[in-house]
C-alpha cells in the first residue's frame, strides 16, 4: 500500500512493515510477521521491482512481531539487519521479553492480536541474522539515507529512524496510534513497554523533528507531524 511517494507499507494497522524508494533501491523498515514475506515479494512486483532491489533492512527493536522475514531476508538474500547492539540478544531470541508493562487490556482486542499474529506465523518466529550495529545519529549510507535515534524504553535499543527525503518518522513501539490490547486510537504510550518512564523520557529526543508522517509498528500511519503526536503521547500517559 502506497502511504506516499517513494513510501509503502505492507500488513496492516495491527503489525507494519514499511519500505522507502528511490533511485538507489529499497531500504525496509522492520520485518514485521514471517508470512509477511509473500506481501513484500506481492508489493514490490506491484511496483516492478524484486527482492533484488532492497539494499537494507532496519529494525526499529527486537522484539518478535518486528523481525518476522529478517532471518529470512538474511538467509535467502545476504541482507542484514541493522538493529541498536543493545537490542542484538533479543532479536536473536536469546532474550525472552518480561510480561511486564502491558498496561489496561481488553479481551477482545487482545484475542484480535494474538490470532492475527498467530495466522501471520507469530508462533514460528526464527532469529535474525547477520545483525550490524545502528547506532545513535548514525546515517546509513542505504536509500533514503536514514538516520537512527536512540529511544530506549521499550526495549533497550528501541530506534526511531528518521528519512527526510520521505518526510517521515519510523517510531516502531515508541508511541502506538492504535494500542493492540485495548483497541484505542491515536498517538499514545506503546503497551507492553519495559520501561514506561524511560520511554517517556526519550520522546525528547524526537519532539521537533520536521516529519508530516509518523509510522508506527502498530497503527494507522499519522500525518499530522512528529510535534502533535509526542504532545499527545505525552497527554495521554499523563
Amino acid at each position: 500500500m502506497q502511504i506516499a511517494k517513494g513510501l509503502h507499507r505492507i500488513g496492516s494497522d495491527t503489525v507494519s512493515s514499511f519500505l522507502v524508494i528511490d533511485g538507489d533501491g529499497v531500504t525496509i523498515i522492520d520485518a514485521g510477521l514471517p508470512r509477511y514475506w509473500k506481501l513484500l515479494i506481492k508489493e514490490l512486483a506491484r511496483l516492478d521491482l524484486t527482492l533484488d532491489d532492497v539494499r537494507a533492512l532496519i529494525l526499529t527493536h527486537g522484539d518478535t512481531d518486528h523481525i518476522g522475514f529478517a532471518g529470512r531476508l538474511y538467509r535467502e538474500k545476504n541482507i542484514p539487519a541493522y538493529l541498536h547492539p543493545a537490542d542484538h540478544d533479543r532479536a536473536r531470541l536469546e532474550v525472552k521479553k518480561p510480561t511486564s508493562g502491558w498496561g489496561p487490556v481488553k479481551a477482545g482486542p487482545l484475542a484480535g492480536f494474538l490470532w492475527y499474529s498467530a495466522r501471520e506465523g507469530g508462533l514460528r518466529i526464527r532469529p535474525a541474522g547477520g545483525l550490524q550495529p545502528a547506532e545513535d545519529d548514525q546515517v546509513l549510507d542505504v536509500p533514503g539515507r536514514p538516520r537512527i535515534i536512540h529511544v530506549p524504553g521499550h526495549t533497550p535499543g528501541s530506534i526511531a529512524v528518521h528519512v527526510p527525503a520521505a518526510d517521515a518518522l519510523f517510531i516502531g513501539d515508541t508511541m502506538t496510534t492504535r494500542n493492540v490490547l485495548t483497541g484505542a486510537t491515536g498517538p499514545k504510550p506503546a503497551p507492553f513497554t519495559l520501561q514506561p518512564e524511560q520511554a517517556l523520557a526519550s520522546l525528547d529526543r524526537i519532539d521537533g523533528i520536521d516529519a508530516t508522517w509518523v509510522l508506527p509498528g502498530h497503527g494507522p500511519a499519522w500525518d499530522h507531524g512528529v510535534t502533535e503526536a509526542v504532545r499527545l503521547t505525552r497527554e495521554a500517559a499523563a
